[in-house]
Parts: structure tokens; C-alpha cells; sequence
């Protein structure tokens, strides 16, 4: 009968060792939370663009005082370019997994994309991969990029058209980067709420269906003699300073001027308004607001 007991309480002690340990590893190796943000910005080799980052950049500090900030740069192509000159960007990847490995559990990403296009998924399912896993971050909120709702098109043609106001004769274009992804809607819709607003004011692509000789062709319609070129992006980069802006015979304010038309191009990054980067910090807000609902579930 002791024998018996005796082999009784050591299988229950077992037991209970079996279902105690894990918990107790798990924590001793909980880390105490700390919340960081991580921009991430497709990314640009030119320094004169940098300006409208570094603006956004302290606009993030302003509105989460003491919050500690990193920067990411999806493009490989700007990494590579800038790694060749002795300055290396972090990938979001690499970026989320050295901020966990200081010590950071829950992270705010917010995308300084224009669109939800490829960047944006890709930056998405980066994010998915790493949360929760061993040695990643605990919790991770990933904003929506700058036109992404209907109150975001909205509140952007509002700023917009009062950044720029065109008078009778004149236009302005807003020239972005244009995509293949379904989020390339985006441009049309942004149109049509500027459109209530303004014939004056229109919206086109470097890359697309909505191309300089199309937009012309429009104003040439509406008896425009002046047109401005202002980039539909976060910084004035290659794309602002060649395609849109550029000398050669197929940019945007060559084709224009061509067809007799005044064209001032405009070379500053959306970022670089305090008005229109609000829409993303307001985003990054919720993205911050989401970490904290998701640590009450």
C-alpha cells in the first residue's frame, strides 16, 4: 500500500512538473513591453528629397514625444544604391527584427507610401511574418498609407487644392508614380473628388494609362495656356526630378512645353506640407491606438 502511494505522488509530481515548467520559462523569458515606431518609406538616393522626410520625421517625434523612431526603405534598388556610397537602410524585415532584438515587444509601423499598392502588401505580410514569433516583436500595428479611405481623399483634395490654386487659364497636375496593382484605382478616385472641387485640378501617372499626352490633350480642351507639375509623392525624387521635371524629350514638362504651354514643375515631396503629412501621422496614431487594443485582447 506505501508503495503504491508512494508511486502515486511521484507520477502526480510529474505531472505537475510537466505543466508548471513551460510556464515558468515562459516567464523568465518575457521581455517588460516597450513601444517603438518604425517609418517606412519606399526610399530615396536623392539628399535634396530628403527634406520632406526629415519633415515627417519630426513631426512623428512631436506627436509621440519619447517614443523612440526608426527608419526602413523598401526599395532594394535605393538600399543597394546608398549601401554602394557607405550608407546601408534597413529593410522593414531587418528593421522589426533589430528592434526586437533591443528590446522593443510592440511596434507601430506606419507606411509613407501614396498608395496601398505592392510596397504596402509586401510591407504587410513582413509584418505578419515576424509578430509573435520567437524573436520578434510581440505585437506589431501597421498604418494605412496617405490616400487610403474616402476621407483621405477627401481631406488630401481639400489640402491640395489650397496649397495650389490654379486661376482662369491655368491648371495644376498632380503627377504620381502610377502601378499595375489594384490600388492604382486610388488615382482615378482622387480625381473624381478633386473634380468636385475644381476642373483646374487634375491627376496623372508617370507610369499608366493617364500619361502627359492624355492630360494635354485635356487641357488643350480647356483652354489652359499655364500648367503646374506637382508630385502625387512623398519626396521630390528621381522620379519628380527626371520624369516629371526633367530636360529630356519624354518628360512631362518637355511634352507640355512642347504643346505651348507654360509649365512650372514643382519640386517638393508631399511630405514636405505640414498639412498633408498629417494624414499620415493621424494614421500612425492609429496604428499606435491599435497596439494598445490589441494588448486588451
Amino acid at each position: 500500500m506505501i508503495a503504491r502511494t508512494f508511486r502515486l505522488t511521484l507520477l502526480l509530481l510529474s505531472v505537475l512538473s510537466l505543466s508548471v515548467l513551460p510556464a515558468l520559462a515562459g516567464h523568465g523569458d518575457a521581455k517588460p513591453p516597450r513601444q517603438g515606431v518604425l517609418l517606412v518609406a519606399f526610399g530615396t538616393s536623392a539628399p535634396e528629397a530628403r527634406v520632406a522626410y526629415d519633415n515627417l520625421d519630426r513631426l512623428a517625434r512631436e506627436a509621440f514625444p519619447g517614443t523612440p523612431i526608426r527608419w526602413a526603405y523598401t526599395s532594394a534598388m535605393i538600399r543597394t544604391k546608398l549601401g554602394a556610397g557607405g550608407e546601408l537602410p534597413d529593410s522593414p524585415a531587418l528593421a522589426l527584427a533589430r528592434m526586437a532584438n533591443e528590446g522593443f515587444t510592440d511596434i507601430a509601423v506606419q507606411p509613407l507610401h501614396v498608395i496601398p499598392g505592392f510596397e504596402f502588401h509586401d510591407l504587410l505580410r513582413t509584418a505578419r511574418a515576424l509578430e509573435g514569433k520567437k524573436d520578434g516583436p510581440r505585437r506589431v500595428s501597421v498604418g494605412l498609407p496617405l490616400l487610403s479611405t474616402e476621407d483621405d481623399l477627401a481631406r488630401a483634395a481639400e489640402l491640395l487644392t489650397a496649397a495650389y490654386p490654379a486661376r482662369k487659364g491655368e491648371a495644376v497636375v498632380f503627377v504620381g508614380h502610377g502601378t499595375e496593382h489594384p490600388a492604382g484605382v486610388t488615382y482615378p478616385a482622387l480625381q473624381a473628388v478633386l473634380a468636385e472641387r475644381s476642373a483646374a485640378h487634375l491627376v496623372g501617372t508617370v507610369e499608366g494609362r493617364t500619361g502627359p499626352e492624355e492630360i494635354t490633350a485635356r487641357l488643350a480642351r480647356q483652354k489652359v495656356r499655364s500648367v503646374t507639375l506637382v508630385p502625387l509623392m512623398a519626396v521630390a525624387g528621381d522620379h519628380a526630378q527626371n520624369d516629371i521635371a526633367g530636360g529630356e524629350p519624354d518628360s512631362w514638362a518637355s511634352i507640355m512645353t512642347a504643346a505651348g504651354l507654360k509649365v512650372t514643375p514643382v519640386l517638393a515631396g508631399l511630405a514636405s506640407s505640414d498639412a498633408v503629412a498629417g494624414i499620415w501621422i493621424e494614421h500612425l496614431r492609429q496604428a499606435v491606438a491599435g497596439l494598445a487594443e490589441d494588448h486588451a485582447h
